[in-house]
């Protein structure tokens, strides 16, 4: 696997408790490498003396590096592809909202500028979803949790992070562990994130779900549902026959009754293949027990990868109608950022850092959260 990461916490609490140092130091080393990323151990103030050489010989302050920082021509989305210690990239990108901007509820917004950045878990993927990118490089491997952080705190260093999105490449439940890990030391000093602004998107992996409240209790959870029913499912998205659309339903109730919080849907719109009015009656049916929130994500082309249209604006709108008019669920649309850097929803896949590279563009899950 390579030397560890300051950021794997297991790994590093298991060596502080094996030296006798107190595991209250961990979070200090955090913050001080946070500010100053080109130190080196020594100049870590106030560590017990065994310290040192023990981080000297089992942990790096970093385990990657940033290869590239790309941004989009607005100026709103920052692209940074990472180069892990065994030579494979991952993206992880930075999207800026202005939360003052528009209206809500016919009032000026509060607020102000804010950042979400969308992160990577794995690099590809094992889903093989037709509509995304990602799929055509395979599965290669998981992240270690001290990779996943290491993507929050390169990030810091560029945009202050008060959201985190697990959006980006990889299917964050087939990484459990880690992604447990990493979000639990996103949620403790000196990161200090609240678990209402990190969100964990799954293909509907159901042994996971049936976990993840009691791991990880107050997180938001976005299932990427993309169908209202199982055959279509599996035709864009192979690894669906794994998980029946009605057991994933079950425990996505289950899930609902345990958290009491609402449920993400995310839902690709594909022209002429689940934007029918019809598909749409199918999932307000589907989803009409459920308290969820149903983010209609407009398809973005990735080249000659894909078989798949764009839905018009017209049929998007008409099925937004029925989710709202019939079935009173709440839908939104979700405005795509950083397609000029390939950087939206489903563009990606990492190529060499002279191509083009991908990730995710998602609408601010807080503006969601919030609105409970």
């Amino acid at each position: 696997m390579g030397v560890r990461s300051i950021f794997d916490v297991p790994d590093v609490r298991a060596e502080f408790e094996k030296a006798g140092i107190n595991s209250l130091f961990i979070p200090f080393i955090w913050k001080y490498v946070i500010k100053n990323p080109n130190c080196e151990w020594e100049q870590i103030p106030d560590l017990p003396s065994a310290a040192y050489p023990l981080l000297r010989s089992k942990f790096k302050i970093f385990t990657s590096t940033v290869d590239s920082v790309i941004d989009s021509n607005d100026g709103v989305t920052t692209k940074l592809l990472i180069k892990l210690q065994n030579g494979a990239f991952v993206e992880a990108v930075i999207m800026r909202y202005d939360t003052r901007l528009g209206k809500y509820c016919g009032k000026p917004r509060p607020g102000g500028p804010r950042s979400t950045l969308c992160i990577s878990s794995q690099v590809g993927c094992k889903m093989g979803c037709k509509f995304c990118a990602t799929g055509s490089m395979g599965f290669k491997n998981n992240l270690s949790s001290g990779e996943i952080v290491e993507q929050l705190v390169h990030a810091s260093h560029l945009s202050q992070i008060r959201n985190v999105v697990f959006m980006g490449m990889g299917e964050p439940l087939n990484n459990y562990s880690s992604l447990v890990e990493a979000v639990r030391v996103m949620l403790g000093a000196p990161f200090q994130l609240s678990p209402k602004r990190i969100t964990v998107s799954t293909v509907g992996i159901i042994h996971a779900i049936n976990k993840l409240h009691k791991d990880l209790p107050g997180l938001n959870l976005a299932v990427s549902l993309h169908a209202p029913v199982q055959d279509i499912r599996c035709q864009i998205m192979p690894a669906a026959r794994a998980f029946p659309l009605e057991k994933l339903m079950d425990a996505l109730q289950i899930y609902q009754k345990n958290s009491r919080q609402k449920i993400f849907i995310e839902y690709i719109m594909l022209d002429g293949v689940n934007d029918e009015e019809e598909h749409a009656h199918q999932l307000g049916k589907l989803l009409e027990t459920f308290d969820v929130v149903v983010n209609l994500i407009p398809f973005n082309p990735i080249g000659n990868l894909s078989q798949f249209r764009t839905s018009s604006e017209m049929k998007v709108l008409t099925f937004q109608k029925i989710l709202r008019g019939v079935n009173n669920i709440r839908t939104t649309i979700r405005k795509e950022m950083g397609q000029d850097i390939s950087g939206a929803c489903g563009q990606l896949v990492v190529n060499l850092p002279d191509k083009k590279s991908t990730n995710l563009g998602v609408t601010d899950i807080e503006d969601l959260v919030s609105r409970r």
